[in-house]
């Protein structure tokens, strides 16, 4: 099962690289010192876009371990 592996580190890397995303684009909201009900609309799409990397990077690692443990 090492073809699941590679594809599953590779998945989980987009999703870290998502998460990273996310800490800078939080820190250019902050930066840009928004009214209260700005920074929340814009706060809410990253916490969305934050689950979603955080789903894919856990996605990508639950790959590997499989193809670890059955390979």
């Amino acid at each position: 099962m090492s073809f699941l592996i590679w594809p599953g580190a590779v998945i989980s890397l987009v999703g870290v690289i998502g998460l990273v995303w996310c800490i800078v684009l939080a820190g250019k909201a902050r930066k840009a010192q928004l009214d209260k009900t700005a920074m929340t609309a814009r706060l809410q799409k990253l916490v969305a876009m934050n689950m979603g990397a955080l789903a894919l990077s856990a996605i990508g690692l639950m790959m590997v371990v499989i193809g670890i443990l059955l390979g």
